[in-house]
């Protein structure tokens, strides 16, 4: 099977004959029609983008809902001059992540996407996995940096406890492989 982007944004399958079970799960008649709800955790970075790209081309398949979901994740802890109000920086990162969402649900409705927003305060990997249970999600679209060695144990990695506590299936992607969607511009 070959898979690639159209310049309309959409996905054409090359399929062999071995690959008739693949065509029938494509055409709706199988699991893959089960996909109703996809989650794509956004940071509004490319490479979060490229999240979106996919989330939009498996939606557009199989007529799935998407949720963007940002998470705020506010470090508490005292500048060296003195105490901050933390409840005015969750309130503007709020702000900040609505706008930048609003942006991406006038995309996504623009391409004909059924879409919706979410915007939780937390430990990114857990509120994904807790939006995901909440919503039911039957699809989980996160990219990774796929940072290796020390970055890797300085940074940590959200994707894989993500993959590892999310109660669906869950599609990574990476930022430097090979795509068969194409990225998503930003909001105007």
């Amino acid at each position: 099977m070959k898979i690639k982007p159209t310049k309309s944004g959409n996905v054409v399958m090359e399929m062999q004959r071995s690959d008739d079970s693949l065509l029938a799960a494509a055409s709706g008649n199988t699991d893959l029609a089960r996909i109703e709800r996809i989650l794509v955790p956004v940071d509004f970075s490319e490479n979060s983008r490229k999240a979106i790209a996919y989330a939009a081309a498996f939606a557009r398949l199989v007529n799935a809902k998407i949720t963007f979901l940002h998470v705020i994740q506010v470090n508490y802890a005292y500048g060296e001059f003195g105490a901050i109000d933390f409840n005015a920086l969750e309130r503007e990162m709020r702000g900040g992540a609505e706008k930048e969402l609003n942006g991406l649900l006038a995309s996504a409705k623009a391409q004909g996407l059924n879409a919706d927003a979410v915007v939780r305060e937390g430990s990114p990997a857990k509120v994904i996995a807790d939006v995901a249970r909440e919503l039911a999600t039957d699809l989980l679209v996160v990219t990774t940096h796929g940072y290796t060695g020390l970055k890797h144990v300085l940074m940590g990695s959200i994707a894989e406890a993500v993959v590892r506590y999310a109660p669906c299936p869950v599609l990574v992607v990476r930022q430097q492989e090979h795509d068969f969607v194409r990225p998503v511009p930003p909001p105007a």
